[in-house]
């Protein structure tokens, strides 16, 4: 299964890289069942049919595949070239004001959920082909559609509300825990949805290019700025102009890199010489370099900021990409920066990520791949989950 940003592949793996997850399980080791119920409920107020899928890897055997209502898993059968017809793995949603509870297997994957029209999915000789509605031919570009992602494993559920690779119909994830309380995130503030669009559309640059259509006019998502470049929506440029003060501010200062949260005497330290940043450990020794970054390696979190899930350049690539975005490492030389006040504040920044968690009510999103640097993800955990959530939220 393609789950390209690495948000909750493997939540033990995440927890050990990021720092994000760390001393989260606080209560006495509990035996999660095989499934936990997921329910889901349509606030959307809207009419069309919803269709519900649960797709991922099966943690037990390793294979991908499909869950059905019930929790069962069903193995993909093999692909082709081309790409041939995958099973109908969708699930009957619930009505506007009506919900639906069905059964989550220990998965790691996504649970798609789509208006009006099924998903159309596909299998190579590789797996699935997700949805990639960037290609204007993809045959999911004008269905209304979006997903949360989930691991549940024997340490318990993690589940996000995502906005890494679009911003489309609104939802909030929650767990319920032993004592009956719930943990939530993901709900927009009140206009948030249609605020969202505005913003982007009014911020100049070419931002309101991210916006994608129906043929009818209606709004049905926003790229994520990734996909604006590799599409020429956004221009490949869009922050070289930052990246060039870093990269002279640096040749003359040191950047602090201090990537564990709980590791607070861990730190590395960057300096700029010709088109590199090296960093070097306390004992002087250089640990990892990065060439200057490029737009669309900032956006990703990827290419000239790959983060291998490993103990050195992964957390220090993570940390960078997170600066980035965020344009915090010209205010800060101490990075990762823990005053949100100072994110996005530059002229040159991520503005969609910025837009985003400007409308959430929690102020937690997921709008680049990384943002859980600092703990500012859209995520609730809990190890001895009793039922998770799912909201379809109101597009007003």
């Amino acid at each position: 299964m393609r789950i390209r940003h690495r948000l909750l592949a493997l939540a033990a793996a995440a927890a050990t890289v990021a720092g994000v997850l760390t001393a989260v399980i606080d209560q006495p080791a509990q035996a999660v069942p095989a499934t936990i119920p997921l329910k889901i409920t349509n606030d959307s107020g809207r009419g069309d049919a919803v269709y519900i899928y649960n797709l991922g890897t099966n943690l037990a055997t390793g294979q991908q595949g499909w869950a059905d209502a019930s929790g069962n898993f069903h193995a993909w059968p093999a692909g082709g070239n081309p790409p041939t017809p995958a099973p109908d793995a969708s699930i009957v949603g619930p009505s506007n004001g009506q919900s639906t509870t069905i059964q989550m297997p220990k998965f790691s994957g996504r649970v798609y959920f789509s208006y009006g029209q099924k998903l159309v999915f596909k299998l190579t000789t590789g797996g699935l082909v997700q949805p990639a509605v960037q290609n204007p031919s993809d045959p999911n570009r004008n269905i209304l559609f979006n997903w949360s992602e989930y691991t549940l494993n024997d340490s318990g559920l993690w589940i996000n509300s995502t906005q890494v690779d679009m911003f489309s119909a609104p939802y909030a994830v929650a767990v319920q825990l032993p004592d009956g309380s719930t943990k939530t995130t993901g709900h927009l503030k009140s206009g948030g949805y249609t605020g969202f669009y505005n913003a982007l559309r009014g911020q100049s640059g070419g931002w309101g290019n991210l916006i994608q259509t129906a043929p009818d006019g209606s709004v049905l998502r926003a790229l994520s700025p990734l996909y604006g470049v590799e599409t020429g929506a956004l221009p490949a440029n869009a922050m070289d102009d930052y990246v060039n003060r870093v990269w002279a501010k640096y040749t003359n200062e040191t950047l602090t890199v201090t990537p564990f949260g709980d590791q607070p005497n861990l730190k590395y330290f960057g300096r700029v010489s010709g088109n590199v940043m090296n960093f070097t450990n306390s004992s002087g020794a250089v640990v990892t370099s990065f060439q200057k970054p490029d737009s669309a390696s900032i956006f990703g979190c990827f290419k000239l900021l790959d983060a291998p899930n490993d103990q050195v350049r992964g957390p220090i690539s993570r940390t960078l990409c997170a600066g980035y975005n965020r344009s915090t490492l010209l205010v800060n030389p101490n990075q990762p920066d823990p005053n949100n006040s100072n994110f996005y504040q530059a002229s040159v920044t991520n503005h969609y990520a910025r837009n985003i968690h400007a409308q959430m009510v929690d102020g937690k999103a997921y709008g680049f791949a990384f943002d859980d640097v600092g703990n500012h993800e859209a995520l609730v955990h809990d190890g001895n989950p009793q039922q998770a959530s799912l909201i379809l939220d109101p597009f007003n």
